[in-house]
C-alpha cells in the first residue's frame, strides 16, 4: 500500500482553492473554516440551473461581440455545417469521399432491399431511404463518418410494431401510410429533442441495455431470415425463437427447398469468409464491403441461367423503377392512425437516435473531433421528416456501413452524397436487373450483417464490472429473443430506470478510519490499515440527499453508530461521543434531506453524542444556512476537513474529566 506524505495528504484532503501558507512541522497546521457562498436570488439560481441543464456547452458564446451579418453566417453554419467544412473542401478530400461512397454503395444496395423485407415493405422503399435522407444529412450532419440509411434493428422494430396495428398483406396501403406516418413522427421526435436540447434523455437507456437489446434483435433478425435461406413459403409472423423454430422444423419435410438451401448457405459461408478476411487484415476492408453486391450478382446470374425460379427458388421479382414519389399526402394527420403512428414513431425514433449518436461519437473519438449530439438530432430528425414525405421509412446511422465508410478513408459527409447518387442510378437504371435475385441471398446478407451485433465480449465485460448492468443486458436480450422486440425494449428501459432508482434510493455510505501517519481518512473496507479514532465514528455519505433517500441515509448512519457502540461495549473501548458526517460527495440536499439531518441531530442529542459535519459543498452549506440548521448544530461544529473535526473532538474529549 502506497501512502502519501502527510503534507501532501493534508493539501489533498482540504481541497481548497488557495494553498495554505507554509509552516514548520513543529507548528500546528492552519485551520480553515467552511466558506459560506453569497446569497443568490431566485432569478439567478433558476437561470444558472437552466443554463447548466440545457446549455452546459455554452453554444451562444461564439456569437458574442459579433456583427449581425457574422451572426447570420455563423447561425447558418451551425444549422448547415456544409457551409463550414465546404469552404475548405478540395479534390484531395473528394478522392477519399468518392472511394468511400462507392464502397458503401456496394454494401447498402443489397442491404436496403433485404432490410425493407424486415419492415414488411416492398424492396424499392429500402432504396428510397438511402437516396433522400443521406443528402439531407450531408448538409446538416456534423459527423464525418456516419453512413445513413435503413438499419436492421429499426427495420425489424418498425415492421413488428406496424404489423401489430395493420396487416401488411391484407391492408397494404394502410400499412404503407402508417409507415410514413411513423417515420414523420420519428423525425419530429428527433428534431424536437435536438432543438429543445433534450438529448440527455437518450442517455437513460444504458449501454448494457443497448448491448442486450441489439444482441437479441440480431438473433431475432437472423432467425427471421431462415424463411428465405431455407425457402419456406408458410412461415410464422411471430418473432420469438420458440415460434420461429416450430415453424422451421415443422416444415422440414415439405417446406424446405434444397436449391434455395444450397444458394443461401453457400453464399452465407462466402460472406462470413469475406468478413473474416477483412477483420483479420484491415487493408482488406473492401473485401467484406463488396462481398454482398458480388453475391447478389453471382446468385442472380445463377438463378437466371439455370432458371432456378422454376424449381421453387423464391426471387425478388420486379423492383419499381424510378426515384422517390411524393408521399406527403399519405401521412395520417387526422384519425385513429395518428396516435398509433406517433407511438411507433417515438419508439423507433429514439432507438434510431441512440444508435446513430453512439456510432457518431465512437468514430469522432477515433479521429479526434467533437460531435454535437443536439445538432445530430436535428439533422437526423429533419432527414426523416423529409424522408417521410418522399416515400422513405426511418433511416439512421448504420454501424456496418459507417465502419466501412471510416476504413475506406472518408473525409466528409460527401461520401453519403456519392452513395446516394449510386442509389439514384440504381433506381433509374439497374432495378430491373434485380428481378432474378434470390431472396435467399438477401437473407444471407442480412444474417452476415447482424452477426456483429451480438457483442458477447461486451456482455462478459459487463458481467465482470457490474452485475446489475448484466441483469439489464440479459433481460433485454431474452425479452427480445423469447417474446418480442417491444417486450425486450420495455425490459431494457425498465431495468435501466430500476437501476437509477436503486442507486438514488439506496446510496452507498462508508465508515472511515485514519491512515496511520497521515491526516487522510478513508473507507475501512477499502483500506484495512485505516484505524478507528477512539470515541469518534466517521461516516461518509456518497450521494446527494433527497426525499427519495433521506430516511434511508439517516437510518443507515444510525445503524453504523449502533454497530460501533456494540463493538465498543464488547471490546471495552472509549465511549462514543462524536459522530462526524463527511459530506464532500454530497452534491445537493433538499428539504427532506435537511429534515433527516435535523432528526439525526435530535436523536444523537438524546444519546449524548455530538454531531459534526465535514466539508459540505457550497450548495449544501447554503441550504443548511437558509434552513437555520447550522444554528441548531452550531457553526463551530462544521469543519472544512475530517482531520479538523477529529482534532476538535479529540481536544474536547481530553478536556472532559
Amino acid at each position: 500500500m502506497v501512502h502519501q506524505k502527510p503534507d501532501e495528504a493534508t493539501a489533498d484532503e482540504t481541497s481548497i482553492s488557495t494553498q495554505p501558507p507554509s509552516y514548520n512541522l513543529s507548528q500546528a497546521p492552519p485551520v480553515y473554516k467552511v466558506g459560506y457562498p453569497p446569497q443568490k436570488n431566485l432569478t439567478t439560481e433558476f437561470t444558472n440551473t437552466l443554463r447548466e441543464t440545457f446549455f452546459h456547452d455554452n453554444p451562444l458564446k461564439q456569437y458574442k461581440d459579433q456583427s449581425g451579418s457574422t451572426k447570420l453566417i455563423m447561425g447558418l453554419q451551425f444549422l448547415f455545417p456544409v457551409f463550414d467544412w465546404g469552404r475548405t473542401y478540395n479534390l484531395s478530400k473528394f478522392k477519399g469521399d468518392l472511394i468511400a461512397g462507392l464502397t458503401i454503395a456496394s454494401l447498402c444496395i443489397p442491404q436496403d432491399i433485404g432490410y425493407s423485407k424486415l419492415a414488411n415493405l416492398e424492396p424499392q422503399y429500402g432504396l428510397y431511404s438511402s437516396f433522400v435522407p443521406p443528402l439531407i444529412y450531408a448538409a446538416m450532419g456534423s459527423s464525418r463518418d456516419i453512413a445513413i440509411g435503413p438499419v436492421a434493428v429499426v427495420s425489424l422494430l418498425i415492421g413488428s410494431l406496424l404489423q401489430n396495428e395493420v396487416d401488411h398483406e391484407k391492408n397494404k396501403e394502410e400499412y404503407l401510410r402508417l409507415a410514413f406516418t411513423a417515420t414523420f413522427f420519428a423525425g419530429i421526435t428527433q428534431a424536437a429533442l435536438g432543438f429543445l436540447r433534450l438529448g440527455f434523455l437518450i442517455e437513460f437507456l444504458s449501454h448494457a441495455a443497448i448491448v442486450g437489446f441489439m444482441g437479441g434483435a440480431a438473433i431475432t433478425i437472423a432467425l427471421q431470415q431462415l424463411k428465405y435461406v431455407l425457402g419456406i413459403r408458410k412461415f410464422t409472423k411471430e418473432t420469438d425463437i420458440v415460434s420461429v423454430m416450430k415453424s422451421v422444423w415443422g416444415s422440414v419435410h415439405h417446406g424446405w427447398n434444397w436449391q434455395t438451401v444450397v444458394i443461401g448457405f453457400a453464399f452465407l459461408a462466402f460472406l462470413l469468409l469475406a468478413k473474416y478476411i477483412g477483420k483479420r487484415n484491415k487493408k482488406y476492408f473492401w473485401v467484406p464491403a463488396i462481398a454482398p453486391i458480388t453475391s447478389v450478382i453471382l446468385s442472380t446470374l445463377f438463378v437466371y441461367l439455370f432458371r432456378a425460379d422454376k424449381h421453387g427458388v423464391q426471387i425478388v421479382n420486379n423492383i419499381k423503377k424510378g426515384i422517390n414519389p411524393s408521399s406527403a399526402h399519405k401521412i395520417y394527420f387526422t384519425g385513429s392512425f395518428v396516435a398509433k403512428g406517433f407511438k411507433i414513431g417515438v419508439v423507433c425514433g429514439m432507438i434510431g437516435l441512440t444508435e446513430a449518436v453512439a456510432i457518431g461519437r465512437t468514430f469522432a473519438a477515433v479521429k479526434g473531433y467533437q460531435l454535437d449530439g443536439n445538432k445530430e438530432m436535428v439533422a437526423l430528425g429533419t432527414m426523416n421528416i423529409v424522408g417521410s414525405m418522399t416515400s422513405c421509412y426511418i433511416a439512421t446511422g448504420s454501424f456496418s456501413r459507417s465502419a466501412v465508410n471510416f476504413m475506406a478513408g472518408c473525409r466528409t459527409p460527401v461520401s453519403n452524397v456519392v452513395m446516394s447518387m449510386v442509389v439514384l442510378l440504381t433506381l433509374l437504371v439497374i432495378t430491373p436487373l434485380f428481378k432474378y435475385t434470390p431472396n435467399a441471398i438477401l437473407g444471407s446478407i442480412i444474417i452476415s450483417a447482424v452477426i456483429g451485433l451480438v457483442d458477447y465480449e461486451a456482455a462478459i465485460l459487463i458481467w465482470k464490472v457490474d452485475k446489475m448492468d448484466f441483469i439489464a443486458c440479459m433481460g433485454a436480450f431474452f425479452g427480445v429473443v423469447f417474446k418480442s422486440v417491444e417486450i425486450g425494449l420495455l425490459i431494457a428501459v425498465s431495468v435501466s430506470f430500476a437501476k437509477i432508482l436503486l442507486q438514488v434510493t439506496r446510496p452507498r455510505t462508508a465508515l472511515l478510519g485514519n491512515l496511520p501517519g497521515t491526516t487522510i481518512y478513508r473507507n475501512t473496507d477499502q483500506y484495512p490499515d485505516a484505524r478507528h479514532v477512539p470515541g469518534v465514528v466517521i461516516v461518509r455519505v456518497d450521494s446527494a440527499i433527497y426525499f427519495s433517500n433521506s430516511n434511508y441515509i439517516r437510518e443507515r448512519i444510525l445503524r453504523w453508530l449502533t454497530d460501533e457502540e456494540e463493538k465498543v461495549k464488547t471490546e471495552g473501548l472509549s465511549k462514543i461521543n462524536f459522530l462526524i458526517v463527511e459530506m464532500s460527495p454530497v452534491i445537493d440536499i433538499d428539504t427532506s434531506g435537511i429534515h433527516a439531518l435535523e432528526d439525526l441531530y435530535k436523536n444523537l442529542q438524546k444519546r449524548g453524542i455530538q454531531l459534526l459535519l465535514s466539508n459540505p459543498g457550497s450548495i449544501v452549506i447554503e441550504k443548511l444556512q437558509s434552513s437555520k440548521l447550522t444554528e441548531h448544530i452550531g457553526s463551530n461544529h462544521i469543519f472544512l476537513t475530517v482531520a479538523d473535526a477529529v482534532r476538535f473532538s479529540t481536544s474536547k474529549s481530553m478536556q472532559e474529566p
